[in-house]
């Protein structure tokens, strides 16, 4: 049988029992909780079935932070720069400030150009602007 919880979730599992347990007018300790739900997960005791639990995985944006150098795309246009600025804002997105280390012309027709070198937009936990050009592409994505 394959776990496919996190250790916090088979935690609570156990916080549960113990307090149907007691509930029902038999107190159990919280390892004694542990090991029987390993048990109901059809492993031999707490420490295997903590073993095989789901880690839990962190945002990829939570590897950047402020003075971090990072590399990818905007506007279609390659580019590496420094993080000025990076906050959440909410709703799983975080604003970002980069400093291009060079200027990157933004416009792809021939007889104009348009360079920015600092930009401010929008990104999710995996660094990709859920804004997009009118060819369907994403403003900013970042390689984390």
């Amino acid at each position: 049988m394959t776990t496919y919880l996190t250790i916090d979730e088979l935690k609570a599992q156990a916080k549960r029992l113990r307090q149907a347990m007691e509930t029902g007018g038999t107190a159990i300790s919280h390892g004694a909780a542990l090991e029987l739900v390993a048990q109901q997960h059809g492993r031999r005791d707490w420490n295997t079935l903590s073993a095989l639990a789901l880690k839990p995985k962190a945002d990829p944006i939570a590897a950047l932070l402020v003075g971090s150098h990072v590399r990818g795309c905007y506007l279609n246009q390659p580019f590496a720069g420094k993080v000025l600025a990076l906050a959440e804002t909410g709703g799983g997105l975080y604003k970002i400030t980069i400093h291009f280390d060079e200027p990157v012309d933004v416009v792809t027709f021939e007889s104009f150009s348009a360079f920015r070198q600092r930009i401010n937009a929008q990104v999710d936990k995996h660094g990709v602007s859920p804004r997009k050009t009118s060819n369907a592409q994403p403003h900013l994505i970042l390689d984390i």
